[in-house]
């Protein structure tokens, strides 16, 4: 492990604490504007929750998945819902399959889709407690900015004109000082690029798919499809061009202007019991240590295991090596398959199996706000993806 590596651990952990950090300040604001309008309308329809979180799923990257799962802490959706998010993303990984195979990759996703809102339908229909591991006050949305803990306008809010308060000039500094690091390029995405597979470098994935693809056409001469040398050449395209990562960039740099926007003109009760007391002082640590501390472990345990060789020619051990692999709550594992389908190595079916299970970066903020949300979301996950993978293969799919 060097200090690089730890760098770039640490880049990977401030995107992600970054977009979930933005996603709930945004949610928060955007409630208590609406006097908790959003909340309400979304509670008072599970099947709208289902469908909106089916497709905020299929976005490709973790944004929709982080949002919903900032939703579900926040009690606005349901946990069927919220599977119905997690089953239908396909995490970070989206950007390959539709650089390399964007035919398959719409197939996927109209799949992950359908399989989504099912799943979320059968759960709101089964299941009594539908907010598993989250308390009354896991973390209330507040309806009225200004009635909240008993505070009316101009309690504590105003204040002189040209002062401004401890607290705004905090978060104000914050934004900016994120703001100035994202544009600069000192944190920026290109961290998911280099440490895709557990801290294989980009060159490396290139490297790889390249010789593999090379070696499968040597002996598949007879089919066309196997050689498809566009497949690789938009591979080196979307590394060149740092499409994710400039994606990853303006994304961020959108949000948080429109926070920056949020501190600068919202009421000072928000700014400090919303805010500072919820989002900033017991989600912030959670989610930032919580990250930074299952990637770290898992790229030591990447260092020393090749999870590439150990996966067998035959279907069956490769599609329940997919649920394992899909069981870590990380990009970059899931790329194996992406490649190996790409390659022809695997079927649809298997890439299906594995998608459906894995949840990218999305499901890390759940983990820290819910373990045993994030288990049994997980559990389900490996039992469809089990279902369907069997299924595909039993039929040649």
């Amino acid at each position: 492990m060097t200090l690089h590596s730890i760098y770039m651990i640490l880049q990977q952990t401030l995107i992600i604490t970054a977009f979930v950090l933005g996603m709930m300040m945004i949610i928060e604001y955007i409630n208590t504007k609406t006097g908790g309008i959003l909340s309400r309308k979304l509670q008072a329809s599970p099947w709208i929750q289902i469908l909106i979180g089916a497709l905020m799923g299929i976005i490709p990257g973790c944004l929709g998945t982080y949002t919903i799962v900032s939703l579900y802490v926040h009690r606005v959706v349901n946990f069927p819902a919220l599977m119905a998010a997690l089953i239908a993303t396909a995490g970070d990984e989206s950007f390959f399959m539709f650089s390399i195979f964007p035919a398959n990759a719409l197939k996927i996703s109209v799949i992950l889709f359908v399989i989504a809102i099912v799943t979320g339908v059968i759960l709101q229909l089964t299941m009594k407690n539908k907010f598993i591991g989250l308390h009354e006050s896991s973390f209330p949305l507040h309806e009225d900015v200004d009635d909240c803990h008993g505070h009316k306008h101009g309690h504590g809010v105003r204040r002189g004109k040209g002062s401004i308060t401890f607290v705004r000039a905090l978060l104000i500094t914050m934004c900016v000082t994120i703001l100035g690091l994202i544009a600069s390029g000192a944190i920026d995405g290109q961290h998911q690029l280099n440490m895709l597979m557990g801290g294989a470098s980009e060159e490396s994935v290139i490297e790889t798919y390249g010789i593999e693809h090379q070696h499968i056409c040597s002996e598949h001469e007879h089919h066309e499809d196997c050689c498809d040398r566009e497949a690789h050449e938009s591979v080196h395209s979307h590394h060149e061009h740092g499409g994710e990562a400039d994606w990853i960039r303006y994304s961020l740099i959108v949000m948080f202007t429109i926070i920056l926007i949020i501190v600068i003109v919202a009421k000072e009760h928000f700014l400090e019991e919303h805010l500072w007391e919820h989002v900033i002082k017991v989600h912030l640590p959670k989610v930032f240590f919580w990250t930074f501390g299952i990637i770290l472990l898992l790229t030591i345990i990447n260092s020393y295991i090749d999870i590439q060789g150990i996966i067998h020619k035959n279907q069956y051990i490769v599609l329940i090596a997919a649920i394992l692999i899909g069981m870590i709550p990380q990009s970059g594992p899931h790329l194996i398959f992406v490649l190996l389908f790409a390659q022809g190595y695997i079927p649809i079916s298997i890439l299906i199996a594995s998608s459906i299970v894995q949840d990218g970066h999305g499901a890390l903020p759940l983990l820290a706000e819910s373990r045993k949300a994030f288990l049994l979301s997980k559990g389900i996950s490996a039992a469809i993806g089990a279902i369907v993978g069997v299924m595909g293969l039993i039929i040649g799919f």
